[in-house]
This record gives C-alpha cells, structure tokens and sequence, in this order.
C-alpha cells in the first residue's frame, strides 16, 4: 500500500517547524519513529514521512503544545489515548451524525465509547454517508474495530470491507515492519471501501482536542 510521502526538507519549509523541533519530539515519542522512512535519491539517503500523517500530528502538537508540556502531549498521541467519550457529545461535535448515534444506541446500548469503538463509529458513519456499505453491514466493522484496532495501532493500518455474492466482511490490514502489505481477493469478491485507520484516528484526536477545548 503506497503512501504520498513528503520530504523532510518540503515539511520544515511548509510547517516553518526547526529540525531540532521536529527530532526533539520524536524523542519524546509525538512522532512515531516508524514514520520516519528512509529512501535513497540521487543525492543519496534522504528522510520521508507519510503526507498526511504528519501534517496531520504537526497540527495535533502545536493545538496543544501551548497548554500541555510535552510529555502531556506525548500521552494524549499515544496510538490509543485513554479516553472516553460520550455519544452525546460525538454528535453535538459533529463527529458523527444523528443517524449513526441513534444506530448505536440501538445496535450497541452504550453512551459511553473507548476511543477505538468511537473510531469505529466515526468509519461507519463516513460508509454509510458516502454509500459505501448499508445499516445492516455496520455492524461487522463496529466489531471488527473495537475488538482488534489497538493490535494494529502503533502500525500503518488499513480497513478493507468487501462484499461477495451479497455477504460482507472486512479486515485490517497492518503494514509490516520489513515491508509490504498487499492483499488480493478471489475475482468474486469486491473492494467497496479502504479506509486509512491512522490517518482517521489522527482526524479523531484533533477533534476529540476540540471538544475539550470547547467544553
């Protein structure tokens, strides 16, 4: 699974942060190390980052650097933040619509979400917004996510949900560490939707700052 990856050279300039800056808080794990990539050029090695990941994480920081010291900040990145959110607020938030609060309550009878199982509820109600799967298949990622997502969340994670003779299912599918993470179905079975799980827990964290912010 390629990603558009951004030099470190085009992130200083774009961001305006110093390299002492950005090595400063990889030490201090805001910035895992594994999205620091290494690729030769033809100026020899130079260091990437995955696009929207880090743009994303630069943004988180500097919202909170201002109020929290930077071990603070370390513990709100963590790939899971110790966190629980209330349905109720998800929706006063806009980070799910009314609908999809609703199908919780009623499939899941819970008001009071981990930060996987709010992600999962933020994946479903992007697919059914955009179409991709319907109410009934909703289900199948709410157990997919809040049961397996924290296994892959320190890791580059994509879910995929298919679909094959009118039956559905999904998967994560985890990058690993020496590379590689292809996955292929039967000629049957149809990719409906792929959703990038780290780049949609970074958006989650941002608004879950927000609504601290605002409360």
């Amino acid at each position: 699974m390629d990603e558009d990856l951004i030099s470190k050279k085009e992130l200083l300039d774009l961001t305006g942060i110093s390299y002492g800056q950005l090595y400063r808080w990889k030490r201090k794990r805001l910035i895992p190390e594994e999205w620091f990539i290494r690729r030769s050029t033809f100026t020899g090695q130079e260091t990437f980052f995955p696009r929207d990941k880090i743009l994303a994480r630069i943004e988180l920081i500097r919202n909170m650097k201002e109020d929290l010291s930077l071990d603070e900040i370390a513990h709100r990145v963590s790939p899971v933040p110790d966190v629980t959110l209330r349905l109720l607020d998800l929706e006063k938030h806009h980070i799910v619509t009314q609908a999809t609060v609703q199908w919780c309550r009623q499939a899941c009878q819970q008001e009071v979400l981990t930060f996987a199982e709010a992600l999962a509820l933020s994946v479903i109600d992007e697919l059914i917004r955009n179409g991709a799967v319907a109410w009934p298949e909703a289900d199948i990622i709410w157990q997919t996510l809040r049961r397996h997502y924290e296994r892959f969340a320190e890791r580059a994670a994509t879910l995929v949900f298919v679909r094959k003779l009118g039956t559905s299912t999904c998967a994560i599918v985890a990058a690993r560490q020496e590379g590689g993470a292809d996955i292929e179905f039967e000629p049957d079975a149809h990719v409906v939707a792929r959703v990038d799980l780290t780049a949609a827990a970074e958006a989650l964290k941002l608004r879950v700052l927000e609504m601290g912010d605002a409360s």
